[in-house]
């Protein structure tokens, strides 16, 4: 079975820096942690209003790290141009609004594709990995392989927020279903948003995701018990709960 891949968003390092300014915490810090700790890959949110994570950041992560970056990104102009001088190991468009106090759902890349294929063929003609933040919905994922993307990463943020044990297994069927419609499709599977040491076994139990970004949840045990252990303890759910579908 594929190694179920591991990126740590580092945004509410960010967060937590500009609560009071200055330089302290570091988000390059807590990416090299991040790698130390068994992470493949750093996740870095740059937003218009650069609420956490500034321009400078973005400089410092695709200058210094070792592991690949993933760009998250709105579909603007601006954050294309960004995107094509730093050239990250991928770019991952996501719908952004100035009010949300975090990402809500999935892109509508289906009834945004026309916007959409300016950006995605702009950054794959750099060698730029596309991936698309959306719903584990059919009708999006055919939506991504028309504009050609590389990767779909479905919100699972409904699943992970479920309140009953019905509700929940209805999330994860839907996540499983649209997986498999993902492979079928030639589009590489990952998933973010909201997973937990709670919640993350029965999602890396999917045998056709490879990659899982995790980021608040991270930062939040990392005050508690220190981010190397926290994404150790993160790693080793993952690892264990994909042993469990490969023998």
């Amino acid at each position: 079975m594929e190694h179920l891949r591991l990126g740590v968003n580092i945004d509410h390092v960010a967060t937590i820096r500009n609560a009071r300014g200055g330089i302290h915490p570091d988000p390059l810090r807590a990416a090299k942690l991040a790698e130390k700790a068994g992470a493949d890959g750093i996740t870095a949110h740059l937003r218009e209003d650069r609420r956490h994570i500034a321009d400078e950041d973005i400089t410092l992560l695709a200058k210094h790290l070792t592991i690949p970056l993933n760009f998250e990104m709105a579909a603007t102009d601006e954050m294309l141009d960004i995107a094509l001088t730093h050239k990250p190991h991928a770019s991952c468009l996501v719908p952004e609004k100035r009010e949300e106090k975090t990402t809500e759902g999935g892109l509508d890349a289906a009834g945004g594709h026309n916007m959409l294929q300016q950006y995605v063929s702009e950054l794959r003609a750099k060698d730029i990995r596309v991936s698309l933040f959306i719903e584990p919905d059919i009708r999006q994922l055919e939506a991504a392989a028309r504009l050609q993307a590389d990767i779909i990463e479905f919100h699972v943020g409904p699943y992970c927020d479920a309140t009953s044990g019905d509700l929940k297994a209805k999330e994860l069927d839907k996540i499983v279903n649209a997986a498999q419609v993902a492979e079928e499709l030639g589009l590489e599977c990952h998933c973010g948003h909201g997973l937990t040491y709670d919640t993350v076994a029965p999602i890396a139990r999917i045998p056709n995701v490879v990659e899982l970004n995790i980021g608040h949840f991270l930062i939040g045990e990392a005050i508690f018990a220190g981010l190397e252990p926290a994404i150790r303890e993160m790693r080793r759910l993952m690892d264990v709960a994909r042993a469990e579908i490969s023998g």
